[in-house]
């Protein structure tokens, strides 16, 4: 296997994050100027180097951006990764740059595109009270911000109905329960209509054309979120449209133009799982999906009369290309790679695989192998074991640069849907409640002996490598089975439960009852939250570690990092500390992504290899 330049992993995409103006007349991407990732818009036909170029941060790439009209763009960033973003406006002939939200400690966040009412988006801004966030209808043109409601302090989301009202709102009560508010239109007040333990999840996800239900995914009564349609006044279940027996439903497709729901998606181990409600849409999907026989696809965007799409197609083993697609003629054309120096021929394939737990738990997993090696052929490898954060998310089958660089280095690559893993039901999820360090600890620790006992890894040479709630795994793990690693990498990752729970971000403090409830109470369960809190117990590390930590970071607080560090050094083990002045919760800019990949490859060769 030939060598790849870590930077041909870690670089930013050539092309990148393709829109279509409403109109369609436009296409919008991202791409690298100065290092950073900025906002390009070209006529659809064009080539790219007709592009102009709409934003020139230097400083930290734009987060994101959208269209609000044909005639503006809107993007958002941050400072040094301080997670407070900004909302600004441009045309897209790169005149009339506006800036909307530039309040100093403020965060902003989009709630709807108001697609309806062009000139108009709603968002929401914690300016009022950094803990909560009031909804505002920004006009677009003037700058002119209204608030529609003020937040009395539990509200953590609201929802519009098609015409753009501000209809409905979810709140968390007692600590522990939430709770749903609505009303028929912005004239009357919001009132109750549902109350349940967080648990339990009814989640308002769209209106129907005519904005009296709504299309609701859910787990009451059920294990699996089932897709209903529900009468928003009482929340009563009306019909049941979908549900699947192993996995919650993910998201649903609608089509704004047709008035219609078209379609319901599960995240499955390796292939999605699509139910259509549409046969229009199912033979569309088809004629689509004959363009891509070897890849996983996705409708990245569309214009309003939905006439031409925007399609993004990849896999495991490629970062992907953007396409333009006619529906009315069923013709394709390839507008960019993001990656186009990674040859899919050099990359590696990504294997799902499963095993059971302690307890009976059927984990899902993934194994990618270097070599071109598969898991009948595998044997003896060093292993990096590479838990995910969240730690209520997930890991999916498709392209990583993070596992592509580790099977080019050599070493197997290991992913693990732990317990508390989305998507898996209400049972798994709540297997994972007030079990950091124990039972979500023990589904990593009996997938590292499921590899031994296979014969792929070798036992002398395992890794573990997470980031976030991952790199709490890290620390973990080198704390609660010292022998089952050789050397460890944590990246800005939770250290000691008890501090992590009082330097949350304010807008997490709402949420603070339900964090003890899935964490541990400080009170209540403080001996449990003492004897799995990594930094307390660093002198059971006895292998080499490097934790790497965002100076800003407003999630994992870099005392998070300090302590463990301190307490490492005052006790002479090997600890390696990087530290970047200019990052948050992970490393956005190039050259610090540079930087850690490159430390984190030398720790490695040194510790694994």
């Amino acid at each position: 296997m030939k060598k790849i330049e870590l930077e041909d992993f870690f670089r930013n995409s050539e092309r990148t994050a393709y829109q279509l103006s409403p109109d369609g007349t436009l296409i919008s991407y991202m791409a690298p100027y100065e290092n950073r990732m900025n906002v390009f818009v070209r006529r659809v036909g064009e080539k790219d180097d007709a592009s102009v170029r709409l934003t020139s941060e230097t400083e930290r790439s734009v987060s994101g951006y959208m269209w609000a009209e044909n005639d503006r763009i809107l993007f958002m960033k941050d400072v040094g990764g301080d997670e407070n973003f900004r909302l600004f406006g441009i045309r897209p002939d790169g005149t009339d740059l506006r800036s909307y939200t530039d309040f100093e400690g403020v965060r902003t966040v989009l709630i709807d595109d108001l697609e309806e009412q062009p000139g108009f988006v709603l968002i929401g801004l914690n300016r009022r009270n950094p803990e909560v966030f009031d909804p505002y209808r920004l006009n677009t043109e003037t700058g002119e911000l209204t608030m529609l409601a003020e937040n009395p302090g539990n509200i953590q989301g609201w929802m519009t109905d098609h015409q753009g009202r501000l209809r409905v709102a979810t709140a968390i009560v007692d600590g522990v329960n939430t709770q749903i508010l609505y009303r028929d239109s912005e004239e009357e007040a919001f009132r109750e209509v549902l109350t349940t333990n967080f648990k339990e999840v009814v989640s308002f996800m769209e209106f129907t054309p005519d904005d009296k239900e709504v299309f609701a995914a859910t787990n009451l009564h059920r294990d699996k979120m089932a897709l209903v349609r529900m009468n928003p006044a009482n929340c009563e279940e009306l019909e049941l449209l979908y549900e699947d027996e192993n996995y919650d439903v993910a998201s649903i497709s609608y089509s704004r133009k047709r008035k219609k729901l078209l379609g319901v998606y599960c995240t499955g181990h390796k292939e999605p799982v699509r139910h259509f409600f549409d046969e229009e849409e199912r033979a569309f999907r088809e004629k689509i999906k004959n363009h891509f026989p070897d890849r996983r696809y996705g409708i990245a965007d569309t214009d309003k009369e939905e006439k031409t799409y925007l399609i993004y197609a990849g896999s495991d083993r490629t970062r992907g290309a953007y396409y333009y697609y006619r529906a009315d003629t069923d013709e394709l054309t390839h507008i960019a790679d993001l990656a186009p120096w990674i040859l899919e021929e050099d990359m590696n394939e990504m294997f799902p695989v499963s095993y059971t737990t302690r307890d009976g738990l059927k984990i899902e997993a993934y194994l990618s192998l270097p070599h071109h090696l598969t898991p009948e052929t595998a044997r003896a490898l060093p292993v990096v074991v590479n838990p995910h954060g969240g730690p209520w998310a997930r890991d999916t089958w498709g392209f990583s640069s993070e596992v592509q660089f580790l099977c080019n280095r050599g070493y197997a690559v290991f992913q693990m849907n732990f317990r508390g893993s989305t998507g898996y039901g209400r049972r798994f999820l709540e297997a994972s409640y007030k079990q950091w360090g124990l039972a979500m600890q023990d589904d990593i620790t009996d997938g590292v002996n499921f590899l031994i006992e296979k014969g792929i890894a070798d036992a002398k040479r395992i890794a573990i490598y997470g980031g976030s709630y991952g790199g709490y795994a890290v620390l973990a793990g080198l704390t609660l089975t010292p022998d089952l690693y050789c050397c460890g990498v944590d990246y800005v990752g939770v250290s000691n439960l008890f501090t992590f729970l009082q330097t949350i971000p304010p807008y997490w403090r709402p949420l603070l009852e339900m964090m003890h409830e899935q964490i541990g109470d400080p009170e209540k369960d403080k001996e449990q939250l003492a004897a799995t809190s990594p930094a307390l117990h660093a002198d059971q590390i006895k292998v080499p570690l490097f934790i790497a930590q965002g100076a800003n970071d407003p999630r994992v607080a870099k005392a998070e990092s300090d302590q463990m560090v301190e307490a490492l050094r005052k006790r002479g083990v090997e600890v390696e500390y990087m530290v970047k002045e200019n990052e948050g919760h992970g490393f956005a800019n190039q050259e610090n992504r540079f930087d850690f990949y490159r430390a984190m490859e030398e720790f490695l060769a040194k510790n694994l290899a």
